[in-house]
């Protein structure tokens, strides 16, 4: 393992044990500070993050992309935050803090119902960890994918992690093809939960997202179309602050898939979805990352 590896690894396991030891007020206070240190120091993530928002609101002037900008660092640390304190959390008293918070649920109980699954698209937004706690205990789980991370012991730390929440991870690389127990999942009337709006295979279908071209992947919309099972994208986001803190999730009506050939419009009407989410809670797109091959 190299000291960089080494040190992310040590870094992750001493923030696992010791924030979920924090007050609360001492916890935020501190991980507040080191976003607003981040976003002042502009790295190449903060960066683009900043050139993505920019693209999401081209209305804002540069004083107000970097308030924006900031938000969404401090945002993005707020992520961590809960996820370092999650599993130590009482997961069903969540789960009912949660209920209020999910709108649109009756399609993903409608689609259950029908008997064949439900596929979940959802962004890199909010804490999507949360919406996944709540499924567990709402619905008994899900199946997702795992990107896989290095060194091996972060990404056991982060399968670890998310498994004790009631999560089923499939390691997108180093073992069965993922795709197999999505589609298992789904055939047995499950839930799977994808993230969606960036695509990692480069063989990602193009859409149309704030007016530029971009690529998302297909698996959603395929998956959907193999099995009959109902496309939802999902969109998640922050509320309040402080001691007020909460979340809110939105649950979209599923989207048509018209077959195998009807997977790019399908994707193209996800990617509508996402814009609609992103476009109403910007601050809270983790989105550090490239998204628009025209983007320098």
């Amino acid at each position: 393992m190299r000291p960089a590896e080494r040190a992310a690894d040590l870094g992750y396991a001493a923030g696992w044990r010791l924030v979920r030891e924090l007050p609360t007020p001492i916890a935020r206070a501190a991980f507040d500070a080191a976003a607003d240190l981040a976003a002042r120091r502009r790295g190449p993530g903060v960066a683009r993050l900043r050139a993505n928002y920019a693209r999401v609101r081209p209305d804002l002037g540069p004083r107000e992309l970097d308030e924006l900008t900031r938000a969404g660092v401090r945002s993005y640390a707020r992520y961590w935050r809960e996820a370092f304190r999650l599993p130590s959390m009482d997961l069903k008293e969540l789960a009912e803090r949660v209920d209020p918070a999910v709108h649109g649920r009756e399609h993903l109980d409608a689609a259950l119902a029908r008997g064949r699954g439900a596929v979940v698209a959802l962004t890199h937004s909010g804490n999507w960890d949360v919406v996944g706690a709540w499924a567990v205990q709402r619905y008994g789980g899900f199946a997702t994918v795992a990107e896989r991370l290095r060194p091996e012991a972060l990404f056991r730390r982060f399968v670890d992690y998310r498994e004790s929440l009631g999560f089923e991870i499939l390691p997108m690389t180093g073992g069965e093809a993922p795709v197999r127990g999505l589609l298992r999942a789904l055939r047995a009337g499950r839930i799977v939960c994808l993230v969606a709006d960036r695509d990692l295979s480069r063989h990602g279908v193009g859409v149309d997202l704030f007016g530029h071209r971009a690529a998302m992947p297909p698996g959603p919309a395929s998956l959907a179309a193999a099995t009959g099972a109902a496309l939802l994208p999902l969109g998640s986001w922050f509320t309040g602050s402080g001691a007020d803190e909460g979340w809110g999730f939105r649950i979209h009506p599923p989207v048509p898939v018209a077959g195998r050939d009807g997977v790019p419009a399908a994707t193209q009407a996800v990617a509508d979805a996402f814009a609609t989410e992103i476009a109403g809670h910007t601050q809270d797109w983790h989105m550090f990352q490239r998204i628009w091959p025209d983007l320098p």
